[in-house]
């Protein structure tokens, strides 16, 4: 991806100005929309310190970043790519989402993507997002998680399941595989996530500047002391939070290449290959619940996880399994 980076030493006259309007006076090829965007998502630094709150107030004598990634189309093409659609009605589609399939097209993921996808198989239905005939993304599972997504494909649609989110009414429980045994087996993980100060590409729990988050998970199984199959309650949806908690917890999950450590030493050889096979994050979003955007009629949908992840917890269980005696 090909990147510009933009550096301005802050002055006096402009102590207390807030970092949105300052940029837009400094970046005169940017909209304001554009800079919010920019920096909400983690591409603006005060000396060397992620800051992500456009209504931030700079300082005089610090150094300010701006990195500008390269323009994405606006206008991504329809392509016949196949989905596993559970429903279907002219507001609303819920989704099977494959591990693998990127939800809206990005720097390096230009098409192909589940909203190419959508933009085919939808067509003359989607009645419209701001404006544009587009399908409504109102939330995100990340590329290599698979599981269940809602997507809106009206004005109204999408209002009101975003108005359910940021209520926290949506009921979301995800399956996931991770290293170890936590401590206690069901409990709440809460702090605050944000952009990693260390790794842009990372978010993190962090003092200031992140955005709440609470995560509900129980143990459903244990494979000794080697790994467990944990379930967990999103309560906020927040940018990579279960994979964050879950690993600030001491428990990263199996597969993660951002967050974790790779395979463990020590273990049988059949598991060991079995996790060097994973390719992904063992993380499948396997419920979702939310109130229909016109008929107010409670939805809820459930999904099993993919072969992949049944495979790797067939490996872990055969681990556990107490060996006979040879005598």
């Amino acid at each position: 991806m090909l990147e510009n980076t933009v550096s301005i030493l802050i002055s006096g006259d402009h102590a207390g100005q807030r970092l949105d309007r300052f940029l837009n006076d400094a970046v005169s090829s940017l909209s304001r929309t554009r800079i919010k965007a920019l920096i909400e998502s983690g591409y603006a630094t005060i000396n060397g310190q992620t800051i992500e709150d456009p209504n931030f107030r700079v300082k005089p004598n610090t150094t300010l970043t701006l990195t500008i990634p390269e323009p994405v189309e606006d206008q991504p093409e329809p392509q016949k790519i196949a989905l596993d659609i559970l429903y279907e009605d002219d507001q609303v589609v819920v989704l099977n989402k494959p591990a693998g399939l990127v939800v809206h097209p990005g720097a390096g993921n230009p098409d192909k993507t589940l909203v190419n996808a959508l933009l085919a198989h939808c067509g003359d239905s989607l009645r419209g997002i701001g404006g544009v005939k587009r399908p409504g993304i109102v939330h995100r599972i990340d590329k290599d998680t698979s599981g269940l997504m809602i997507v809106a494909k009206t004005d109204i649609a999408h209002r009101e399941i975003s108005a359910q989110f940021s209520a926290h009414t949506i009921e979301r429980r995800y399956d996931a595989l991770i290293w170890g045994v936590p401590s206690p087996l069901t409990d709440t993980i809460e702090g605050a996530i944000g952009r990693s100060s260390r790794n842009r590409k990372k978010m993190a729990v962090v003092e200031t500047g992140g955005k709440e988050a609470k995560t509900h998970y129980q143990v459903i199984a244990s494979y000794g002391m080697l790994a467990s199959h944990v379930s967990c309650q999103l309560e906020t949806g927040r940018t990579h939070q279960i994979r964050v908690h879950m690993t600030g917890l001491g428990h990263s999950l199996i597969g993660d290449q951002l967050y974790g450590r790779g395979t463990r030493r020590g273990i049988p050889d059949t598991v060991g290959k079995a996790v060097r096979e994973f390719k992904r994050q063992a993380l499948h979003a396997a419920t979702i619940g939310f109130s229909h955007p016109t008929s107010h009629k409670d939805l809820r949908f459930e999904v099993r996880p993919p072969e992949d992840f049944e495979t790797l917890k067939t490996e872990l269980e055969q681990y556990s399994k107490p060996r006979r005696s040879q005598h």
